[in-house]
């Protein structure tokens, strides 16, 4: 009842100009990352407040949730998720993260990796053997390999940063700039609380590092030092 009721309000509170927008925003073109995806035109802080309302939805319905066909009931569902993750039992958490890490083809744009990965995988990951992020690192999905990635950005902020660091190098040689971008957000992440451990990193890889992931990875460094990374000269 409650998720009929969830994807009623959903509908009835899309905007289509908010979802032209979209369809651009998220690469929906032919050949595009988002290649096919619909959306309904609905902002995410909207979502979230729908989330606060409908955090009570049981799990079973979660899951159907988000194998929707729309963008937004999908970025619904995995903000449920993460609500249920925080306050589910060991054996709750343990269903939650091995349906997430099998429902890719799902979390199938970079945003809903992002709002998920860390709280979820990454989360449950914390203290247990984290191989299953390093198989996704090689996998042949572009979302698992983000996933696997984003997962680190819980990690990071537990000051935890091996995992994060053994898997951007994994990335270094990817062809997608989504990838890029997400291993040096971490990198510069990484930096932040540690800028030696991002420098040494950096010292040993920049020279063959996509221009994408060490600009994101030196972003906040001084201008002089920005320029002697991307110019070679360290």
């Amino acid at each position: 009842m409650l998720l009929k009721s969830l994807q009623k309000s959903l509908k009835e509170i899309a905007d289509p100009k908010i979802a032209e927008h979209s369809l651009r925003f998220f690469k929906t073109g032919k050949g595009e990352y988002g290649e096919g995806d619909i959306f309904l035109g609905i902002r995410v802080p909207v979502l979230r407040q729908l989330v606060k309302k409908y955090r009570d939805i049981k799990l079973s319905d979660v899951k159907k949730l988000i194998k929707s066909k729309y963008h937004e009931e999908r970025l619904c569902a995995l903000l449920l998720l993460v609500e249920k993750f925080k306050k589910g039992t060991d054996h709750e958490k343990e269903d939650i993260f091995n349906f997430y890490i099998n429902s890719a083809e799902y979390i199938n744009n970079w945003d809903l990796v992002d709002c998920s990965a860390h709280l979820i995988s990454g989360a449950y990951l914390e203290n247990r053997d984290k191989k299953i992020l390093y198989k996704l690192a090689e996998s042949p999905n572009l979302w698992e390999r983000r996933i696997a990635i984003m997962s680190t950005f819980y990690l990071i902020k537990k000051n935890r940063f091996d995992d994060a660091l053994k898997i951007s190098a994994i990335l270094l040689d990817d062809k997608e700039d989504l990838i890029h971008k997400a291993s040096g957000w971490m990198l510069r992440e990484i930096g932040k609380r540690d800028v030696i451990q991002e420098k040494k990193f950096l010292d040993k890889y920049y020279g063959k590092m996509p221009r994408t992931m060490l600009r994101y990875a030196i972003e906040k460094f001084p201008e002089e030092e920005r320029q002697k990374y991307l110019k070679g000269q360290i």
